[in-house]
């Protein structure tokens, strides 16, 4: 089986790269930085350290790379059995173009095989929206093949992954907690899906999306949000703050709420997912940076994204919401010279204040309970 994966950063190489490198997958990674290229080229494998009470060592090996936009890149996915992605969000229809142009050269090529893409990104239904860049790319007679032989899977990918270590001068070094859960639709894929090791089938994803947006990535932001207000360095710092892990976990709470509601979750065993994740905020092995979880603070807001979405669903189901709210309004005080979302969030704030700022960017509406609600914390902060 053979599968070409973009993205060669940590999160590639820590987690997704990893689980089909170790289930025998002979794997191309795509990315555009050179230096990861030629390392990965020239030793062909790495080691990812796992923290955590156990910690130890894992190599993997047998592993090649291309440049992203290469027609190398191209031809594989001409030849591939699988296509994963761990680009980002901002990056994910950059690379649209590479993939339409692999499937208009497989069919030409009549290569009839299932091959199945899935985008392994911390978004809803990313594969979808991949879909979506990939067909505007394609003819139209491209598409009427692409449609019956190319399998678009949606998944759900949590693992944390944190940058190397300051001072490292290896390209390759990456470090992941022990815990991951990488969930796919099976109802998308072309063919058999493939028997990966760490990739679990769902026949109901979007319960899988929402747990993971709505716990995992809710909690992970305000802790970030928070914690920079309280002047802590690392996620570890802000959620052992009882202050912020009260609010934190009231929140995480507070979208649960929501998911046993919509979803008919068990809500014991959805409170033991709520502990079990402020464990891995506490791991004492991770070093994350408050400034960077808390990065894109627009996206992060926005109507689909993991604070304003669970927040809609309280409002629909008539819930309490009071520290979603709280997480927001620290969102709206997220500053950092290293982030253009940053500036262009404190650009939106002086230009129509917090009431006008919250409502564009998160589709709220303007004159409605919440949005003042999260006004009035933000003043207050």
């Amino acid at each position: 089986m053979k599968a070409l994966h973009f993205g060669a950063g940590n999160i590639g190489r820590g987690f997704i790269g990893k689980l089909l490198a170790d289930a025998g997958v002979e794997l191309t990674f795509a990315d555009v930085s050179q230096p990861l290229l030629d390392a990965l080229n020239s030793r062909k494998g790495y080691q990812v350290h796992v923290v955590g009470e156990q910690a130890r060592v894992e190599s993997v090996s047998n592993v090649s790379a291309v440049h992203s936009g290469s027609q190398d890149a191209v031809a594989l996915i001409a030849d591939a059995d699988m296509v994963t992605t761990a680009v980002g969000p901002n990056i994910l229809g950059k690379i649209a173009g590479t993939i339409a142009q692999g499937l208009v050269k497989r069919q030409q090529q009549g290569n009839t095989q299932p091959l199945n893409i899935i985008a392994c990104e911390n978004m809803v239904r990313g594969t979808s929206q991949l879909k979506a860049s990939v067909f505007a790319e394609l003819p139209q007679d491209a598409q009427t093949w692409v449609e019956q032989y190319v399998g678009f899977v949606d998944s759900a990918v949590d693992r944390i992954v944190p940058p190397a270590e300051a001072g490292s001068t290896d390209p390759l070094e990456v470090t992941v907690e022990t815990f991951s859960e990488w969930i796919v639709d099976e109802t998308q894929f072309k063919g058999q899906p493939p028997a990966i090791k760490g990739m679990e089938l769902t026949n109901n994803l979007m319960a899988f999306v929402e747990r993971k947006l709505f716990t995992l990535n809710t909690g992970h932001a305000i802790t970030a949000y928070l914690g920079q207000q309280a002047s802590h360095a690392t996620i570890r710092d802000a959620i052992l703050d009882p202050a912020i892990r009260a609010v934190v976990k009231g929140a995480m709470e507070e979208s649960g709420a929501v998911l046993i509601k919509r979803y008919d979750f068990d809500a014991d065993k959805h409170a033991a997912y709520i502990n079990k994740i402020l464990q891995r905020f506490e791991n004492p092995y991770l070093h994350d940076d408050v400034e960077r979880v808390g990065r894109q603070p627009l996206r992060k807001l926005s109507a689909g994204d993991r604070l304003i979405k669970p927040l809609l669903g309280t409002l629909e189901y008539g819930l309490p919401h009071k520290n979603l709210v709280t997480g927001i309004a620290a969102a709206l005080r997220y500053r950092s010279e290293q982030d253009p979302q940053a500036a262009e969030l404190v650009d939106l704030l002086a230009k129509l204040g917090p009431k006008g700022a919250l409502s564009q960017i998160s589709g709220l509406p303007a004159d409605s309970d919440v949005v003042a609600e999260a006004v009035s914390v933000y003043n207050a902060m």
